[in-house]
């Protein structure tokens, strides 16, 4: 579980003089977490880089209200996927991805980055296989997994409305 502090969080990056924000991709969370490995030494895998994405998703829908990122998830074998970050990385098969040469933390709000280390500090520390199985007994993966569909922000964030603990 994760607890659900004070702080006020933001999804989205803002332009100082429009104070229009916007959403970040899927792509650049995922490139948060692979950095985040690879300065760790941690190996991010696409199979756990899947997971931290679908986790990251989830709670921010549970903390905010709004998704972190705007593409969907789908529930595939092995457990919730973002195709096209899956396909992005997928020439790596099992092995780590590598570092990224592009700084992310620029693109992010301090408020972003927030959030991504508590999701990285809570799910980051077990392997790929270890999330695939915690998400295989988790409702929205299971409610989609027999026709591979796209498992709805509403149904993550019912689901990891519950997991969440008020401070």
């Amino acid at each position: 579980m994760l607890t659900k502090g004070e702080k006020k969080l933001t999804n989205e990056k803002c332009n100082a003089k429009t104070k229009r924000c916007k959403m970040l991709s899927a792509k650049d969370v995922a490139k948060f977490f692979i950095k985040k490995g690879s300065d760790e030494d941690d190996d991010v895998t696409n199979l756990k880089l899947q997971k931290l994405l679908y986790y990251a998703q989830g709670f921010h829908l549970a903390f905010f209200g709004r998704p972190l990122f705007e593409e969907d998830i789908e529930a595939w074998t092995h457990g919730p996927v973002v195709p096209e970050i899956y396909h992005q990385y997928k020439a790596y098969g099992k092995e780590a991805i590598g570092d990224i040469d592009e700084d992310i933390m620029e693109k992010l709000t301090d408020e972003q980055i927030d959030f991504l280390y508590e999701i990285w500090s809570v799910f980051g520390q077990y392997s790929a296989w270890k999330l695939r199985n915690m998400t295989h007994d988790e409702k929205p993966w299971k409610d989609h997994e027999k026709d591979a569909s796209v498992i709805s922000k509403k149904e993550l964030k019912d689901y990891f409305s519950t997991r969440v603990e008020e401070d």
